[in-house]
């Protein structure tokens, strides 16, 4: 009973996008897949708990970069303009090169531009305690967190649960019960 409203809960918060989407004369499938993309990372961010090390102190911002992908920065931005988690704002920043290296951020969007550097920025990440998410075949498979896929041109997401815990990070049952999980592969460890 408890998934279903969870389900619900993400149909609604995808269906409000999707509206705001028309609403706004937004007609391109890119567009479209980049509000529903941003909505799951603002909802990942709502059943993700970080260590208390995370944030230097109460109300500090959340942080999310985004690597290699301008548009979708533009989307998000509007999608968590104005909204706080644990009373914390949301800031979006764009990242270049190896800016993720000090981005000081708690999520990190991976661009699907950046698939040829992602095992290079799953091995930097691999210490820290930053939600890494992509849009790259494979991507959870290989070490990184949560990973997104289209199936049946709808929008999943795959989790790597023993990725999540080596970064320190709590995601929520609820969110799990709603992911593909997978494992790191033998050749990646």
């Amino acid at each position: 009973m408890r998934q279903m409203g969870l389900r619900i809960a993400l149909i609604a918060c995808l269906l409000t996008f999707g509206l705001e989407t028309r609403a706004q004369n937004v007609v391109s499938d890119e567009s479209s897949e980049h509000f529903i993309k941003a909505g799951f990372v603002y909802n990942f961010a709502k059943l993700v708990e970080w260590p208390a090390s995370s944030f230097s102190q109460s109300g500090h911002q959340i942080v999310i970069g985004v690597l290699g992908n301008d548009p979708f920065a533009d989307v998000l931005d509007r999608v968590v303009d104005g909204k706080k988690i644990d009373n914390r704002p949301f800031v979006v920043k764009r990242l270049r090169n190896k800016e993720y290296k000090d981005c000081n951020c708690q999520i990190l969007f991976i661009g699907a531009a950046e698939s040829p550097r992602a095992d290079e920025i799953i091995q930097a990440m691999k210490t820290t305690s930053v939600l890494t998410i992509a849009e790259t075949t494979g991507f959870a498979k290989r070490g990184g967190i949560m990973n997104f896929t289209l199936e049946d041109n709808k929008v999943r997401f795959e989790v790597n649960v023993d990725a999540a815990k080596q970064a320190s990070l709590n995601i929520s049952s609820r969110l799990l019960s709603l992911a593909r999980i997978v494992q790191t592969s033998m050749t990646s460890r």
